[in-house]
């Protein structure tokens, strides 16, 4: 499995582009998302990437980080989802905001994508709940960067808390708590209701 290129953006053609590697020039389908952020034609660029082998060609899929490679490939594991369909919906969402739709199980986001109607969007929600953050596509713990809040939420899920309940619990806590005095409050503030 190729799962990353680093090399001499060669040429773009969305949703297409080509990277020059080791002499060679890789083809690789990006969502509109990635395009944004890539490098001028000539500068050095990295892709985190996904190979998919089918029987009539080898496709080459590029993600700027490795949440939109996780979510893409959570995504083609849908019934019904193709590469060019999970793309489109790269290109239509972040990540996070693809993460919240599933979680909030909101269809009306989704059907806004060009080519995922009500019904895909709803097997789109059902297939995926959980999924993303499993995959590490998922939106970030709400924990502050020196907390112990990411634990606290990994110890909720851990439980069989929703996401939302658990961010919903972690929002509540104060700042300075340990992980058990965290996880403490939050099963409190979660059992009232």
């Amino acid at each position: 499995m190729i799962g990353r290129i680093t090399g001499t953006l060669l040429e773009l053609a969305p949703p297409t582009v080509c990277i020059e590697a080791g002499g060679l020039g890789y083809e690789i389908d990006v969502p509109m998302s990635t395009l944004y952020k890539l490098p001028a034609v000539g500068q050095t660029v990295s892709l985190h990437t996904h190979l998919a082998v089918r029987e009539d060609a080898h496709v080459l899929y590029g993600f700027s980080t490795p949440q939109e490679r996780a979510a893409f490939r959570a995504l083609i594991k849908v019934t019904g989802i193709g590469a060019r369909t999970a793309l489109s919906l790269l290109s239509g969402m972040s990540v996070d905001d693809l993460a919240d739709a599933v979680e909030r199980q909101e269809s009306g986001r989704l059907v806004k994508v060009p080519g995922i109607g009500k019904k895909t969007a709803e097997r789109l929600l059902l297939e995926l709940r959980g999924k993303l953050e499993a995959a590490g596509a998922g939106a970030r713990p709400a924990g502050r960067p020196g907390s112990a809040g990411e634990d606290v939420m990994h110890a909720l899920l851990a439980l069989g808390y929703s996401s939302a309940e658990s961010r919903k619990a972690l929002e509540a806590l104060p700042e300075g708590l340990d992980v058990s005095e965290g996880i403490r409050q939050a099963l409190k503030s979660l059992a009232r209701g």
